[in-house]
């Protein structure tokens, strides 16, 4: 006679193993049993060209985003008066910043419109909207043609920029997650965060290629256009990519359903799927959580990917291709660990990981400036990689476990909404935050105390999330790689109890 639980005859051992989650969930009293038809089976060519064109669509966004960063100082020379240098650098971050004021507004816009539309459209017009605004930047002319008008235009294409990245981290995340299988979300979610790491690369790249080739009067002449007007080209390429897809597994089921529902109700009912209301009224608590995760997770992004070389020019007297050089093989080290990051996340957990990144720039960042500090080649990269560990257990987790958040009908939406505040509050304010600190103190170590605040936030953050890693998302049906592993998956359930 077969061993018995509560409800019925427990299910096979090893599909209890493989399936705890699901199993748990299927097996209490009142959940309804599962059915073949209720299991996405994957297709492993769509997961992959799903995961390939968010990715690459990120990295060129990255890329945009990227180029003014490590153009800073150049750019704040073009485009602001003459006179004292610190005054020149905070203008420019200032205008860096500007972009991410205006990232909420992105994501209030194009996150509930994913969540209506589809992840698909709205992710191309992003694309499209971010590469017309890099593009014209490379297009205005500096302070001594125009005078006033040069930072005001690049205000406002800053602000365009800003605009179309509030739609993109929240649905290429949410892109990736709905089409992965459930058992390898943070593998296939961490090629997002590789596409970050490929676009700041690029624009690193070619920022020093430039720099080194044609110095820094010609640079500030017109070298500085060149990586601007790249991405035009670039943009096109990502919109194809974009286009190319279908629709996510997940959002297809949705839209099914919601066609059945109002067909039953003779369309009495409006469906609020995509209401901007309705997240802030029934999310908020999530909604906190979230900006508190990326919170922590963007002001250590940004000050070591973003920040750091201006840090190791203007703090430390580096040369700016010196400090581009070490970041660059930092983050190309990054590029070769964040997939198995996401591996690692799929079998111990998203929580594991994350508090691994959090623990590591709350204990390692002070001793990683101080060796910074003490300059040298071998000491600042040692300092870098240091950070860069830490940084590399957010990334390859953090495009798995967000998305994760929050349910289907509203995921793009809050995932938008939730990450662009934070975003703009933290993340796009943090080169200016920092440079201010260090004038008002005069200490080089501020960004160390900086990030070490912002991880304690993440350490009591990443302590209140629940863990998801290997389950269905909410509101999804479970996904599964093979027909075979949704079959285990249905005879894994016990059966009904009978009274």
């Amino acid at each position: 006679m077969p061993a018995t639980d509560r409800d019925g005859p427990v299910a096979d051992p090893e599909a209890r193993r493989r399936h705890p989650q699901l199993f748990k969930a299927v097996t209490r009293r009142r959940q309804p049993r599962l059915r073949r038809t209720d299991i996405t089976v994957t297709d492993e060519a769509a997961v992959k060209r799903a995961v390939k064109a968010a990715s690459l669509g990120n990295a060129m966004e990255w890329f945009d985003f990227g180029i003014y960063a490590y153009l800073a100082v150049t750019l704040g020379h073009v485009f602001f008066p003459s006179g004292n240098d610190t005054v020149q650098l905070l203008s420019s971050f200032a205008t860096f910043a500007v972009a991410f004021l205006v990232r909420p507004l992105g994501g209030m816009v194009f996150g509930p419109m994913g969540d209506r539309l589809g992840r698909k459209k709205v992710l191309a017009l992003t694309m499209i909207l971010m590469a017309v605004g890099t593009f014209a930047i490379g297009l205005i002319p500096s302070y001594a043609s125009i005078g006033f008008w040069a930072p005001v235009l690049l205000v406002l294409f800053r602000m365009l920029q800003g605009f179309s990245t509030g739609g993109e981290y929240g649905g290429a995340s949410t892109f990736i997650a709905e089409y992965a299988p459930d058992r390898r979300r943070g593998y296939f979610g961490s090629f997002l965060e590789f596409g970050t790491l490929a676009g700041y690369v690029g624009a690193a790249g070619l920022v020093t290629a430039l720099t080194g080739w044609l110095g820094s009067d010609t640079m500030e002449a017109w070298g500085w256009r060149v990586p601007f007007l790249v991405a035009g080209p670039l943009g096109l390429v990502g919109l194809y990519l974009r286009l190319r897809l279908d629709e996510t597994p997940a959002f297809q089921r949705l839209e099914s359903d919601s066609a059945r529902a109002s067909d039953a109700a003779d369309a009495v009912e409006i469906s609020t799927k995509g209401d901007l209301a309705k997240i802030f009224r029934q999310q908020w608590p999530t909604l906190i959580l979230c900006i508190a995760l990326v919170g922590a997770y963007n002001i250590t992004d940004y000050m070591l990917l973003s920040y750091m070389p201006t840090y190791l020019s203007d703090e430390l007297g580096y040369s700016e291709t010196h400090g581009l050089l070490i970041l660059l093989l930092v983050m190309a080290l990054l590029m070769l660990i964040i997939t198995q990051v996401g591996r690692l996340n799929d079998r111990f957990g998203r929580k594991p990981v994350l508090m691994a990144g959090m623990l590591g720039f709350l204990l390692l960042s002070l001793p990683a400036f101080l060796l910074i500090g003490q300059g040298g080649v071998p000491a600042i990269t040692a300092g870098m990689l240091m950070l860069g560990l830490s940084l590399v257990c957010l990334l390859g987790t953090m495009s798995a476990a967000l998305p994760a958040l929050f349910p289907t009908d509203v995921r793009y939406g809050s995932l938008s909404v939730g990450y662009n505040l934070s975003a703009s509050l933290f993340g796009g304010t943090t080169p200016l935050v920092i440079t201010a600190l260090i004038g008002a103190t005069g200490s080089n170590l501020m960004p160390a105390y900086y990030a070490m605040g912002a991880a304690l936030v993440g350490v009591i953050a990443v302590a209140c999330m629940k863990e998801t890693a290997r389950q269905p998302l909410e509101g999804s049906p479970p996904s599964v790689e093979t027909p075979e592993e949704a079959a285990e998956m249905v005879m894994s359930q016990a059966p009904e109890p009978r009274f």
